[in-house]
């Protein structure tokens, strides 16, 4: 594995570093000050969408598709130090340059598994900004990280489906640009075959019987900028049956392949909410006097720094290696390293937070300082895409494979 990158993505590097400090940071007050003024908090801002057409005037746009038919062909090795970068600030980095979850994901499903007419209605808008969408997976009802237990139906009347469940923390789905819906349900529940029961089908969200019923709170967050997290009821809902993905009981298959991709793209941007921690944390402790002398002098604060540099370098390398090893040997070859990425990143990078808000007291939890936010964001990723008890296990499982 090489450690120098290439020079095109050294040249994204340089003109995203730069489109942070002249357009990106200087937008994050602008956009809370417009979001207050908006008939709705749902609504976006102004400044997000004059973002998107500076970012795609400047080429910034759909970095994370290796598919250079949709994207920017870049492989994973090549985007990672770049959602890192839009990591710093992921209420506004990660959409203006069109790669926001839970849409990265759900352009990667159908780019990868929907027919011509799927792409042209869904892809080719998403792909363009015009439009934001949803997955929609995990329920109240049952342990969703076990993906057999899903519970919404998804079942054939003639030339529709009828889709029955309810959903909740559907990511964006709270956005009104959300315009439709990847919905994962069964439409075989009494299969032998407890991996072929879950398909994945389209529903947009004007469908008649489609509610979205109220917004999820993440650590008392409605998480406007990310499009809020939402409670949808699908009360016999019909589409036609063309706007199934794939084929019936391929609903499981399809979401591995969207959660891997998926995994590292959140490591990547945690790493860069460490980053941005640290740069706040040290800010602080300069600028800041306790005692008799600067924060920046008292030994506690030494190893909380020390420590978060040690431990930012350790899972930058380990997502670049996983990475490498999913441009090399492809995702199933890097299930180890994925796993290990998705335990240890969000873990690390939690701890790293805490710290920075401690250094900044009062202020730390405040709405004044992005850390109380980032803090949400990341301590919730130890939950979404699987939590870390499920991939310990899987991971645990494959290393005493070796010995029995």
């Amino acid at each position: 594995m090489d450690f120098a990158f290439d020079a095109r993505t050294e040249e994204l590097r340089a003109k995203l570093l730069a489109f942070m400090d002249e357009y990106v940071y200087p937008a994050e007050a602008v956009a809370e000050e417009q979001r207050a003024a908006l008939a709705s908090p749902w609504d976006t801002p102004a400044v997000v969408e004059e973002l998107k057409a500076e970012a795609r005037r400047q080429g910034l746009w759909n970095l994370f598709l290796p598919d250079a038919e949709y994207g920017a062909g870049l492989t994973n090795l090549q985007y990672a130090p770049l959602a890192e970068i839009t990591g710093r600030s992921p209420q506004l980095a990660p959409t203006a340059t069109n790669c926001a979850a839970p849409d990265t994901g759900n352009m990667e499903v159908l780019a990868q598994f929907a027919d011509e007419q799927q792409k042209k209605q869904w892809l080719e808008p998403l792909l363009a900004g015009e439009i934001r969408s949803a997955f929609a997976m995990t329920e109240p009802e049952v342990a969703s990280s076990d993906a057999t237990n899903i519970t919404t139906l998804i079942e054939r009347d003639g030339d529709e489906y009828v889709i029955t469940g309810r959903k909740w923390y559907i990511s964006g789905a709270m956005n009104p640009d959300c315009k439709i819906f990847i919905v994962m349900g069964k439409t075989d529940p009494d299969g032998d075959d407890i991996r072929r029961q879950q398909s994945m089908i389209l529903v947009p969200r004007d469908t008649p019987g489609v509610t979205v019923k109220r917004a999820m709170q993440v650590f008392g967050y409605e998480d406007h900028s990310h499009g809020g997290h939402a409670e949808v009821i699908f009360d016999h809902a019909r589409v036609p049956v063309s706007n199934l993905i794939g084929e019936e009981g391929g609903g499981f298959a399809i979401a591995q392949a969207r959660l891997g991709p998926g995994r590292i793209h959140h490591c990547m941007r945690l790493i860069g909410m460490a980053e941005r921690a640290i740069e706040l944390m040290c800010r602080r402790a300069v600028s800041r006097t306790a005692f008799g002398k600067a924060l920046a002098q008292q030994g506690v604060v030494h190893n909380w720094i020390a420590d978060a540099r040690v431990t930012v370098e350790q899972l930058r390398l380990l997502v670049l290696k996983t990475a490498w090893l999913m441009d090399t040997v492809g995702n199933k070859g890097a299930h180890t390293e994925i796993q290990a990425i998705k335990i240890a990143t969000p873990r690390a990078v939690v701890d790293i937070l805490d710290r920075a808000i401690q250094v900044h007291g009062a202020g730390g939890v405040s709405q004044d300082f992005p850390l109380a936010e980032l803090y949400a964001g990341a301590r919730t990723l130890m939950i979404a895409d699987g939590p870390d008890e499920v991939h310990q296990r899987s991971l645990a499982r494959r290393e005493l494979k070796k010995y029995v």
